[in-house]
């Protein structure tokens, strides 16, 4: 995939200067004292903390911050990291990128990057990602790539549900929509396929606090579980390491992991499924 900078490390836009509450209030009080001398009223702000002149200064100020910070919300909407909801979709509307249902913002901005890029001369790789992910709701992530000068444009496809394996329908779908005439460029051919090569067993023991329930073991599972497809699988290896920092939670005191025996590597397109995951209890202790 094309590289992309990172959206959130950039500074975000600023359209009207936002500036401290102290200063503002402060800058107010100076300009008020300044035209009380004008007109020959001695008024010292620093001993006059309720004058209804510095209570009136504070609400303005006040009113200024957040009018300042409306005014920077609403012109931020214009760019990608910042838009959401309804914005987002007028955004995504100008390349003809439109929200699919149950779509989050996330994954319409991803949609979107891709959609401007796969639409230069850098495609088609870019392209046929951005096609494949519109193809249906149902499409977690997509790979694309050749070997070596063979024609055939591999795609492995992640899927949303279950372990990440998608459906022979759902890859079926997503050929259809690369063979469509204005997108498959004449002389490729598509191999689609699931990005799941393999599933692993899951199995660990953990010790438990003297006072935690035998149900922590359950959770201990569902956290597992619900951790790894939280990650982005693709390429992403199944290390014993994520085991035990997922294990760790309220009420387990230690965690050994016993299956796999060692660390599972994924090739950078393929994904790993989770198969059984089984969690046992050592005993108790602190």
């Amino acid at each position: 995939m094309t590289d992309l900078p990172d959206l959130s490390a950039l500074p975000p836009p600023e359209v009207i200067e936002e500036i401290s509450f102290e200063v503002f209030l402060s800058e107010l009080a100076a300009d008020i004292k300044a035209r009380f001398a004008a007109v020959g009223v001695d008024w010292d702000v620093d001993q006059l903390e309720v004058d209804s002149a510095i209570i009136t200064a504070q609400a303005a100020t006040y009113r200024e911050m957040s009018l300042r910070s409306r005014i920077n919300y609403v012109a931020q909407q214009g760019f990608l990291y910042f838009a959401s909801g309804g914005n987002l979709d007028q955004l995504a509307a100008w390349l003809g990128v439109a929200r699919m249902e149950g779509e989050d913002d996330d994954r319409l901005k991803a949609r979107y990057r891709l959609a401007t890029i796969g639409r230069s001369a850098g495609g088609p790789a870019d392209r046929y990602r951005d096609v494949a992910l519109a193809a249906d709701r149902e499409v977690r992530a997509v790979a694309i790539w050749r070997e070596g000068r063979d024609p055939t444009v591999n795609v492995a496809v992640l899927s949303n549900s279950g372990n990440g394996e998608p459906t022979q329908a759902l890859l079926a779908k997503v050929e259809a929509a690369l063979s469509q005439p204005d997108i498959q460029v004449v002389s490729d051919r598509f191999s689609v396929q699931s990005a799941i090569r393999r599933t692993e067993n899951v199995s660990v023991s953990v010790r438990l606090d003297p006072t935690a329930l035998d149900s922590v073991a359950d959770a201990v599972a569902a956290t597992i579980a619900t951790k790894w497809q939280q990650q982005d699988l693709l390429g992403l290896d199944l290390t014993r390491a994520f085991l035990i920092q997922a294990s760790d939670i309220a009420g387990v005191t230690n965690v050994e992991v016993v299956e796999p025996a060692a660390d599972v590597s994924a090739d950078k397109n393929e994904a790993i499924g989770l198969g059984s995951v089984l969690v046992t209890i050592s005993g108790r202790g602190r």
